[in-house]
């Protein structure tokens, strides 16, 4: 409690201690909750590669889902948070912790709304269907490919079975929340005519949205815009 003989110019107004509040929060966990549009949102950002159970190199640009995953459950219990916008720039990442997170978008009963920008790849396309309502930039861009595992593989049949299944639960997923098929997920998934040295296929914001994988092409003020409509209604 400041003195009441402290100088005035000395007690740092309520407004200088939010606004510093709301840096700390971008620096530290790449998140930044606004009041001063129509509604209180929440705004998420899900950047470079998603890290999971092991630590990654210093010198890579990480979400650590440990961070997102108390945020995401703050944003769902707060009384003056209204909608979570969700932000995405990553090129995957732990298939575990990556669909952890999509499982719990998915599961929040406010209002959500995801923008892709620059790429969301491989998890991170169930990561951008995983919003109530999803939007992609037209030059962004999203890989869609089969799992796959980096280091010592055991070459029995239950290393095979295991990613199959591990497969159809992304598959899932991914098809629950968007307007694609199972059958032309997959025929994306093994498409062997779209990448030099890998299979699948990388898909333009248009044709995102053509395939029925995110729903409009839209930038920030559309994302923001139809939150706020979420919210009125």
């Amino acid at each position: 409690m400041a003195s009441k003989h402290e100088p005035k110019e000395n007690q740092q107004p309520n407004e200088a201690r939010d606004l510093q509040n709301r840096l700390q929060d971008v620096v530290e966990n790449g998140a930044v909750t606004t009041d001063n549009g129509r509604h209180t949102i929440h705004c998420l950002t899900i950047i470079g590669q998603i890290e999971g159970h092991y630590v990654l190199a210093g010198d890579n640009k990480t979400t650590k889902y440990e961070h997102v995953i108390p945020q995401l459950v703050a944003v769902e219990e707060s009384r003056d948070i209204e909608g979570l916008l969700v932000i995405l720039n990553t090129v995957g990442g732990d298939i575990e912790a990556g669909l952890a997170l999509a499982e719990l978008i998915a599961g929040m009963k406010k209002p959500t709304v995801s923008l892709v920008l620059g790429g969301g790849h491989s998890i991170g396309v169930p990561l951008a269907v995983s919003a109530k309502r999803s939007f992609i930039v037209p030059s962004a861009t999203m890989t869609i490919h089969p799992v796959r595992i980096n280091g010592l593989v055991l070459g029995v049949p239950q290393a095979f079975t295991y990613f199959r299944r591990m497969q159809q639960r992304i598959t899932s997923f991914v098809t629950g929340h968007s307007g694609i098929s199972q059958e032309r997920f997959y025929e994306l998934c093994m498409a062997t005519d779209e990448l030099a040295t890998d299979i699948g296929t990388v898909l333009n914001g248009t044709d995102a949205v053509k395939e029925g994988l995110i729903g409009e092409v839209g930038s920030l003020s559309d994302a923001i815009e139809a939150l706020y409509d979420m919210i009125e209604s």
